[in-house]
Formats: structure tokens, sequence, C-alpha cells
């Protein structure tokens, strides 16, 4: 029997969605904590939302990187 040999890769729309779920966990975490550290409303906001924006292209990019190669994926 032979045994086909598949590379499993996922739909780009699939990485966004997995970013944008993770990035909404990240971002209470974020918010919560900052808030907890500082006591700061407006602190914790504007942390949130710098650091997410940038956090969030950076996740993604790391998302297809890993989706092109095979490493560590069993066939």
């Amino acid at each position: 029997m032979a045994v086909e040999n598949h590379k499993v890769k996922e739909h780009w729309t699939r990485s966004l969605v997995k970013t944008v779920t993770y990035r909404i966990i990240i971002i209470i975490l974020d918010f919560t904590s900052v808030y907890l550290l500082t006591g700061k409303y407006e602190t914790a906001l504007w942390f949130m939302l710098v650091s997410n924006f940038y956090t969030t292209i950076a996740y993604y990019i790391h998302e297809r990187f890993w989706n092109r190669t095979s490493w560590g994926i069993n066939t």
C-alpha cells in the first residue's frame, strides 16, 4: 500500500482568523495587566492599542512563515 506524501497547508483566511481570535485574548490580557500595574485607564488603553497593532502584523507573518515549512508535520 503506497503512502501519499501530503503537505498540509492552511489557507490564508485560517491564519487570519487565528490571528484575530488570538489578538482578542491578548488585548484583554494586555489591558488588564497594564491597568492593574498602573491604575491608569488611559495608559492601559494606549499601550493596548499601540502594542497590538504591530504585534498582530508580526503574528500573521509568523503564521504564514510556519505554513511554508513542513518541519514538525507528520505525513
